[in-house]
């Protein structure tokens, strides 16, 4: 919370961290502007009220073993706290062997639940432990998957950034290289305004 809390006061920024067990939110919502439920635990319900009552916005990644229909309960769940700040996060289905597939149609139908939906880039292109003592990835899918989300409506993209992935201590396998980070970023903010169009 010291080092969010620096980042935060220093940049000026928004910040975000993962709880997981309902005493940490407590903790955290005193710091972070987002609290985030983690992808395998986006159906632990004692969490996700917990989340819900600190009146923070609250981000769910959808669980790789879910469908995006299947976050209705988990919205309702965040909506009977009385919470209307509430994200949701694409970020693949697990089908075995190590991999994960990107179903567009779920940007769609998360969207229909009238809250902001986020495409977690990095985490997508996982392979889930590929290496035998950890995860693998596939970077270099990571900014064709960002663009088709975009452009099937995801509000925002989320993503893994390290100046040098191969040294990364977790996620390096699956995160963007920093240097080329800006020009993703411009190149996804070009096809969010052609398909927002009608909004500028």
């Amino acid at each position: 919370m010291e080092i969010l809390s620096e980042i935060k006061n220093t940049l000026k920024i928004p910040v975000t961290t993962d709880v997981h067990e309902t005493f940490q939110v407590d903790i955290v919502s005193k710091v972070v502007d987002v609290i985030q439920i983690p992808a395998f635990l986006c159906r632990q319900t004692n969490l996700l009220l917990a989340a819900g009552r600190s009146g923070k916005t609250v981000n769910v990644k959808k669980g790789q073993f879910l469908s995006g229909t299947d976050m209705k309960n988990v919205v309702s769940k965040l909506e009977s706290t009385g919470n209307r700040d509430i994200i949701l996060t694409e970020r693949g289905n697990m089908f075995g062997y190590n991999n994960l597939v990107v179903d567009m149609r779920n940007i769609a139908i998360l969207g229909e639940f009238g809250y902001p939906v986020v495409f977690d880039a990095t985490h997508s292109v996982q392979l889930p432990g590929a290496t035998g003592s950890c995860s693998g990835g596939n970077r270099e899918f990571i900014v064709p998957l960002a663009k088709a989300a975009v452009a099937a409506g995801a509000n925002g993209v989320f993503m893994e950034v390290h100046p040098e992935p191969e040294k990364a201590l977790c996620d390096g396998a699956n995160s963007l290289c920093l240097e080329d980070f800006e020009s993703v970023v411009k190149q996804l903010y070009e096809i969010y305004k052609i398909v927002n169009a009608n909004t500028y």
